[in-house]
């Protein structure tokens, strides 16, 4: 079911009628999507680290959706909140302001990206759930997500993510399902009935898939948030395979689609060269493909950044205006629009998209019937003002039974890659008291009867890992961006080989991207990985409270020379992989029965 088809006519038509009646500000204001930074005591009237007042952007420019940035508890949260809306409900257009986010329910903390889990419940990365292929799971926690959301009065989500992990380097992975196209399609078609239902409707979150049409296959890994990683590479002739998602996104009644940052490069499709531009000012790819091929009648919201430079908290952030660096912002918004797209993530020069109407730049019929996109999104998800659906009580979040299942999540989803031998016995579970020296875990989260103790008194060591990345901080947004070599310095593969020569060392990795551990699986008697989870839901695996059931949702490389000779577009590519996609070793848990 599509958008167009799970719309009323009517809705539409009432769209139409909204926007004919606004003024020329008025219907601007609604291409843009500005981010707002919110505190429970937040003032309309003061500028914010992005620019302009709340007020000013509301009553001023007309502007009808914001992205929330860092915002106070779930209870602090939803009284700003209402107070915005009485501002947007008494000025212009009067229509209600759709407040969207970036997931807010796991572990990374990237405002570019993902918001750790605070006030809700914390679930592992989205890629645990391209571990335990379980829709059911993944509908739950999106039903989960969705209340969580509406309770704060946020009624659009920028998410979920469903580029293909096929580049290992890439640094976005933690965010997505896995390489498998058709395990990610089937993992969104039950996020989106989880998010939105079986309509867009008030009960609704709406959903941004993203980001079209797949932006794994980054030229050497780098992200396109920066200059140095723009380009986007098919040596694999795998377009199509990044594409299957967002055909199911279309098929599932996806409320918007968001584009990518990167530019493709040596692309063909059809016969015809795609021009090397960003994906959002490709209108072969926004329009020809996205809008008349699949037949997307939803709203495409651009990813953030694309029109204007910028400054950020002391950081310079250039326009992600990748292959039309030399337009001015003018011309950029004019060729962003031509292209298809109908809102401008993280703009608010209104101003200036007047002047380009003033001059013809820009035709007011494509303004118009983006603006019309907007209002129908607006007015499918307000609903019936005097039958207003039921809404959680945010000072209730988090309910237990979602902690517990979202724990329950982080520890069923963790892989066991190597398990060795401990004494006579296998390593994993780790079943009995034991005394055990620690490394990146609080003692706090051992079982009863276990004790800590030094490497040379100790039955075991756990160690936990972060996957390793080269740490950069340049521009704005780039120290949280985890890129470049896949492999642990030499001096921390020599410190875990001198620990296990003294006791049973037992490695936990978190795979916030494939790690390289080849050299560590020589010597540590059991490797686990997570995708996110506590100290606790950890040790719940570790010791056989929780079965682990994940299988790795991309494959580990063996080499860095192995994943520099891969393909950026194919899954699985690099040779001889020290462990490939879809592997696991099945522990033996004790019953427990009488």
């Amino acid at each position: 079911m599509t958008l167009e088809t799970s719309l009323a006519p009517d809705v539409r038509r009432r769209a139409q009628e909204v926007v004919a009646g606004l003024s020329g500000a008025e219907v601007a204001g609604l291409l843009f999507h500005p981010i707002v930074v919110l505190d429970a005591d937040h003032d309309p009237d003061a500028s914010s680290p992005f620019g302009p007042s709340t007020r000013e952007l509301i009553v001023e420019r007309g502007i009808r959706h914001f992205c929330l940035a860092t915002i106070p508890s779930p209870a602090q949260t939803a009284p700003v909140i209402g107070r915005l809306q009485e501002i947007a409900t008494s000025h212009g257009s009067r229509l209600p302001i759709v407040f969207s986010t970036d997931p807010r329910h796991s572990f990374l903390q990237n405002m570019g990206a993902t918001h750790r889990a605070e006030g809700v419940s914390q679930w592992p990365e989205p890629i645990a759930f391209g571990a335990l292929d379980d829709p059911d799971l993944v509908r739950e926690f999106a039903r989960i997500v969705r209340d969580d959301y509406r309770a704060m009065g946020i009624r659009m989500a920028l998410h979920p993510q469903v580029d293909l992990t096929t580049e290992p380097r890439w640094a976005r992975q933690a965010q997505s399902f896995g390489a498998d196209p058709a395990l990610t399609s089937r993992l969104l078609a039950a996020f989106l009935e989880g998010l939105q239902g079986p309509a867009l409707g008030a009960e609704s979150v709406a959903a941004t898939v993203k980001h079209f049409p797949g932006g794994g296959p980054q030229k050497d890994g780098e992200d396109p948030h920066f200059a140095y990683g723009r380009e986007q590479v098919y040596p694999g002739g795998r377009f199509e395979d990044h594409l299957l998602p967002f055909r199911t996104a279309i098929s599932s009644g996806a409320a918007a689609i968001m584009p990518y940052y990167g530019m493709p490069v040596g692309l063909t499709r059809n016969g015809q060269a795609v021009e090397e531009v960003g994906f959002a000012f490709n209108r072969a790819l926004i329009t020809d493909l996205l809008r008349d091929e699949l037949g997307f009648e939803g709203l495409v919201l651009s990813d953030f950044g694309l029109v204007h430079d910028a400054v950020v908290f002391g950081k310079p952030f250039p326009a992600r205006a990748w292959g039309v660096e030399h337009l001015d912002p003018g011309s950029r918004i004019a060729r962003l629009l031509s292209a298809g797209v109908d809102q401008l993530g993280g703009e608010s020069d209104t101003a200036l998209l007047l002047s380009l109407l003033e001059e013809g730049r820009v035709s007011l019929e494509r303004v118009q019937d983006a603006a019309v996109r907007v209002v129908e999104l607006n007015l499918r998800l307000t609903g019936d003002a005097g039958n207003p659906p039921s809404t959680p009580d945010p000072a209730d979040l988090p309910l237990r039974e979602h902690v517990e299942l979202g724990m329950l999540a982080q520890s069923r989803s963790i892989t066991v890659l190597q398990n060795g031998l401990l004494g006579y016995q296998e390593a994993l579970p780790l079943d009995r008291p034991l005394s055990a020296y620690l490394r990146g875990i609080d003692p706090s989260a051992l079982p009863d009867g276990w004790s800590v103790a030094e490497p040379a008194q100790a039955d075991v060591a756990i160690v936990r890992l972060a996957a390793p990345f080269e740490p950069r901080d340049h521009f704005f947004l780039e120290s949280g961006m985890e890129q470049g070599s896949l492999e642990f310095a030499p001096a921390v593969v020599d410190e875990l080989r001198t620990l296990a020569a003294q006791t049973a060392l037992i490695i936990a990795v978190t795979l916030s991207r494939p790690a390289i551990l080849t050299q560590i699986a020589e010597f540590a008697t059991a490797i686990i990985a997570d995708y996110g989870a506590s100290d606790e839901a950890l040790l719940d695996a570790l010791t056989g409270v929780v079965t682990p059931e994940g299988r790795l949702p991309f494959e580990l490389p063996r080499s860095m020379a192995a994943v520099a000779a891969s393909r950026p577009d194919v899954a699985g590519d690099t040779h001889d992989p020290l462990y490939p996609a879809g592997w696991r070793v099945t522990l033996e848990i004790p019953s427990t029965s009488e």
